[in-house]
């Protein structure tokens, strides 16, 4: 790493010594630092650096450095983004992750530190190309993909650029629009949203409108014909034409490559981490990402030719653009390279680094530059999850045979290593609600068979409270902070009373050793904070004993209180609550360490030495957040970097992990299928973890359902509640978070609108909004207006087109209902010729219909869109008439046998006024008067909403 302290790049003084995101750009092939108001705007024709630095274990930073190439740029530029990435690795100490990102294929972590999203721009400072003028607002159009890191792409302002899969963001000055492509993703609908409201707050000052426009949904409002308009007007959607960017890179089984010579050879030998020198550089190629691995030893010129090869290797087999080159360093490997093998045995992380980083800190002095200290000796701070609201109802149950049997009030708190428990802990939130902490407890020493037990008796009670509570399974030794705070305190003592346990012990002829009021035993109190008041009963020998500690010793009827010298007052004053615990009214004799009597000592079996070192607690690590890709065979999930609530999306199952837990949060809209094997999952997510990560079998697992997440989950997102309160699928909740319930939508059943929906009649409708818009021309293109007597003819063709679909679909014996945001409506099988009449309707009127057809008046067509459910006239009073009655069962959103063809956001209005009289206890007219929020809060009071 010499070379490269010696030629320190000056705009890299300083880099990697704070938290967050750092960029430069390439400019005349020097690294410029870009101003943060800059930071997610990236110009196609330029190169740029980008430096992400993250905490780790014991106060150290990781690094990850991301070179990102504009589609644009010059082969120049971007050879010199390489090489200064490398040597701003060898001034942060050699130990970073490099990533090479290219132009609409970022990976997710590079884009989750700009969401939502970062803004491509076309230009760029290289010769050759020309700044755009932002201050002039220019309407563009977008296509916006991704559940989670969304990547925004400008495509054509032209309706060939549409289709019926993608999600598009029209942004114009006045407005913007969300077009929602009918096979388009629920998830990628939402994430569309943010992605407008950021453009919204960045390019609009918070000011303009926001429009949702559905592909192939039969409405008739402003905002549909608007959009059309901007585009000439409405025609059928072409079939998406794929790109080369479209073309998306299969993963393979990893093969492995040595670099020698900057030549790449084949390693012929079974994958496993014993083959990496750390002299040598290698390449592992898994298809859609290729990883450089790096030895800690090799030198800088070396590096830098490992990185070139591998671009040099994927360029050789025509591998698409999309695949990403990744380099790590010895001892700094990512969780993606280690899943690639059966196991990754921990090791220590190599001192070369830090090493490294002294050089280059004593240059940086010497320059000038602000070295952050050594902070790997940082005291560890213990981080402890917020606990459960006190006052609680706390109920226990021991396992055996088969069975649950209630623990007596007096004994809660007492476990047994050899049997099982289920502990059920009901509460009221901050929200004044019920809410429910299940979790079933296992004794180290416990047979299988209750074990088993536990968990099926605490999954049916988990399912009698309708899955409202948080369901977890503890193991001993590895109980959380929110698990021993509700009870005071908790006492872990050797032996069983399940019947399991003690057929165990006798088969196998092992002494009994359960604890009893009479025996001589020894119990350890090392912690006294109120998340982990819990004492443990240890071997009753005097090495067990430990300075820092307080025991309690129980020697028949005697009691000894045991103060360590550098145990503390708190220790003292728990030690007497256990003893008054275990026997209440019992008299307790104090001992200070070094004026122990005899009988004290004869009770242990004669005086030992024993240690005098204080237990270190493990150093905290920041959490993760994975989501699990459907993929056959092998196991494997997806990190989620810079997770936020926003990413906890309805239709999902997810692992938060955090290092001391392990949540499976279950999204409200996932499979049925999915929601029974989440812990399951959980469980395999464990186990793979502990192979790659070192995380210990015995964490305890939680499992979540959305809408009862706990505080102590809730604690490692910014946490809003009124988004948590929310019901429907991730895009309608996202409708209602942004702009209000006034927006929300109806989606299908199964998640999106599949096909081109009921096709020949919105085409129909479409074609009949563009027809009476004021604005009959798109906005952008200069073209001369129609004649008031052209758009008179336009009209009459279309309102024809729009009554002979109608038509059609009432007389269709084949017709088959189709599902749409208002009312009901049938699709026949041959909607072609349909399609063609209202296109030529809005084209002039130019049709193969008779000329009665194209003059017929508007308004059999009014009578016929009522009749449908798509308008209704209102009274004086704004109730409304015409609309068909339902029974209240029938019209509730969680009906067992729901109604079909209506509109699902006035459920009210088609309750007759007795049932709605009794339902409400009002009047329509009366409820009609209220305003909209208090209509919605009754209305999801009585599960119309």
């Amino acid at each position: 790493m010499s070379s490269s302290v010696k030629a320190l790049e000056p705009a890299f003084q300083g880099a990697g010594q704070r938290l967050g995101t750092e960029i430069w750009r390439i400019e005349n092939f020097q690294p410029v630092p870009l101003p943060k108001s800059d930071y997610g705007k990236f110009f196609s024709g330029d190169s740029y650096i980008v430096l992400q630095t993250s905490p780790g274990k014991g106060g150290a930073y990781l690094y990850d450095i991301h070179f990102w190439l504009g589609k644009d740029t010059s082969q120049d530029e971007a050879g010199a983004s390489a090489i200064k990435t490398i040597e701003l690795d060898a001034i942060l100490g050699g130990r970073a992750v490099q990533h090479r990102e290219l132009q609409g294929h970022e990976s997710d972590k590079f884009l989750s530190y700009f969401k939502p999203c970062i803004i491509p721009m076309e230009g760029g400072v290289a010769s050759g190309f020309k700044t755009p003028e932002e201050d002039k607002f220019e309407t563009r159009l977008y296509v916006c993909k991704g559940k989670r890191a969304v990547r925004l792409k400008q495509v054509p302002f032209s309706r060939s650029s549409l289709n019926h899969d993608d999600v598009f963001i029209l942004d114009t000055e006045e407005k913007i629009y969300q077009f929602n492509g009918a096979n388009s993703n629920i998830q990628e609908r939402a994430k569309a949203l943010e992605v407008i409201q950021f453009l919204k707050d960045k390019y609009h000052e918070g000011t303009c409108n926001v429009a949702i426009v559905d592909d192939g949904k039969l409405q008739a409002e402003g905002d549909s014909g608007e959009f059309w308009v901007l585009f000439g007007g409405f025609a059928p959607l072409g079939k998406k034409i794929p790109s080369e960017d479209d073309i998306l890179p299969e993963r393979t089984a990893p093969t492995l490559y040595s670099i020698v010579d900057s030549q790449v050879k084949s390693v012929d030998a079974e994958l496993s981490k014993s083959l990496f020198e750390n002299k040598k550089c290698y390449i592992l190629d898994c298809g859609a990402e290729v990883f450089v691995w790096v030895g800690r030893v090799t030198k800088v010129d070396e590096r830098k030719a490992a990185i070139k090869a591998a671009e040099e290797f994927v360029a050789s087999q025509n591998r698409p653009k999309s695949t990403r080159i990744t380099r790590l360093i010895q001892g700094y490997e990512t969780r993606e390279f280690k899943s690639n093998f059966d196991s990754w045995p921990s090791g220590t992380v190599p001192s070369g680094a830090e090493e490294g980083r002294g050089k280059v800190a004593a240059l940086l002095k010497q320059q000038g530059g602000v070295v952050k200290a050594a902070n790997k000796a940082a005291q560890v701070i213990e981080e402890v999850p917020p606990l459960l609201e006190g006052g609680g109802k706390l109920e226990a149950w021991h396992v055996s045979g088969g069975a649950k049997t209630a623990v007596p009030k007096e004994d809660l708190g007492k476990f047994f290593s050899g049997d099982c428990y289920i502990v059920l802990y009901t509460y009221h939130s901050h929200e004044k609600k019920e809410d429910h902490y299940l979790c079933y407890w296992i004794g180290k020493d416990s047979v299988e068979e209750d074990q088993t037990m536990a968990a099926k008796l605490a999954n049916t009670m988990c399912n009698s409270l309708k899955n409202r509570p948080v369901l977890g399974c503890v193991f001993q030794g590895k109980e959380p902070p929110q698990f021993i705070a509700i009870f005071q305190p908790m006492v872990l003592l050797k032996g069983g009373m399940s019947a399991g346990y003690k057929n165990y012990i006798a088969d196998k002829g092992l002494n009994d050793e359960t604890y009893t009021p009479e025996c001589v035993a020894l119990i350890q109190i090392s912690t006294t904070s109120v998340h982990n008041n819990k004492a443990v009963q240890v071997d009753a020998v005097a090495s067990s004993l430990n300075s820092y500690d307080c025991f309690l010793l129980q020697s028949g009827s005697s009691m000894f209180s045991w103060q360590g010298n550098q145990s503390t007052f708190e220790h003292q004053q728990l030690v007497a609550k256990v003893a008054e615990f275990l026997k209440p009214g019992g008299a307790l004799k104090h001992t200070k360490e070094g004026t122990e009597s005899s009988s004290f000592w004869f009770a242990l079996g004669g005086k030992q030495s024993y240690t005098s070192k204080k237990v270190t607690p493990e150093s905290a690590r920041d959490p993760h957040l994975f989501a699990i890709p459907v993929n056959k065979g092998k196991f494997e999930v997806e990190e989620i970097y810079n997770f936020s609530q926003d990413d906890l999306l309805s239709e999902d199952v997810l692992i938060l992990d955090t290092h001391a837990e392990v949540f499976v949060w279950v999204g409200q809209s996932t499979e049925p299928k999915e929601k029974q094997t989440a812990s399951e999952v959980g469980q395999k997510y464990i186990e793979m973890a502990a192979t790659l990560d070192g995380l210990p079998l015995k964490v305890p697992l939680y499992k979540v359902t959305e809408g009862n997440e706990p505080s102590f989950f809730t604690t490692y997102f910014s946490w809003d509640p009124a988004k948590a309160s929310a019901h429907g699928n991730s895009f309608q909740k996202k409708v209602m978070q942004l702009f209000g319930t006034g927006h929300a939508t109806e989606e299908r059943s199964n998640g999106s609108n599949q096909g081109g929906g009921a096709t020949q009649r919105a085409s129909a409708l479409a074609a009949l909004n563009s027809a009476f818009s004021s604005s009959p021309t798109p906005k952008p293109i200069n073209t001369t207006p129609r004649s008031p007597a052209t758009r008179g003819s336009q009209r009459a063709a279309a309102v024809a087109a729009l009554s002979q679909v109608l038509s059609a679909e009432k007389a269709s014996p084949d017709a088959s209902p189709v599902r749409s945001g208002r009312g009901s409506s049938f699709e026949p099988k041959s909607p072609a010729s349909a399609r063609a009449r209202s296109h030529a309707a809005y084209n002039g009127g130019d049709s193969t219909e008779s000329p009665a057809a194209k003059d017929s008046p508007r308004e059999p067509v009014v009578e016929t869109v009522v009749e449908s459910g798509l308008d209704q006239e209102q009274d004086d009073n704004g109730s409304e008439s015409g609309l068909s009655t339902f029974p209240y069962d029938q019209l509730k959103a969680k009906s067992d046998n729901p109604v079909t063809g209506i509109d699902f956001r006035r459920r009210e209005a088609y309750l007759s006024d007795d049932e709605f009289r009794t339902v409400f206890s009002m009047e329509k007219e009366a409820f009609n008067k209220l305003p909209k929020w208090k209509q919605d809060m009754l209305k999801k009071k009585y599960d119309l909403f």
